[in-house]
């Protein structure tokens, strides 16, 4: 499973980030503007959530986490790319 994380000697061909920016340039606009807008809103929520937590300072909060948590952050970055390639993806057939 954890094959598909790896960057240049993947089945893909390329890092998860590499093949999202392709399927986000090559899919059908409208499908990418919506799983984008999802996604936007998603991200919108959890920093409203997270405000509640930590202030208003988000950025800092999020700069101190991921130097903290660099290699989960990394590895849920690339899950995401998966994740939202696959809904585009799975919209474009």
């Amino acid at each position: 499973m954890y094959g598909i994380f790896e960057d240049e000697d993947d089945i893909f061909m390329g890092s998860p980030k590499s093949k999202f920016m392709d399927v986000v340039f090559n899919a059908n606009n409208d499908i990418v503007r919506q799983e984008l807008e999802i996604f936007i809103d998603k991200v919108a929520a959890m920093e409203l959530m997270l405000a509640g937590h930590v202030g208003d300072d988000i950025d800092k909060e999020v700069r101190k986490f991921t130097i903290s948590n660099q290699s989960d952050v990394d590895t849920k970055a690339k899950s995401l790319y998966v994740e939202l390639m696959g809904a585009v993806l799975s919209q474009s057939e």
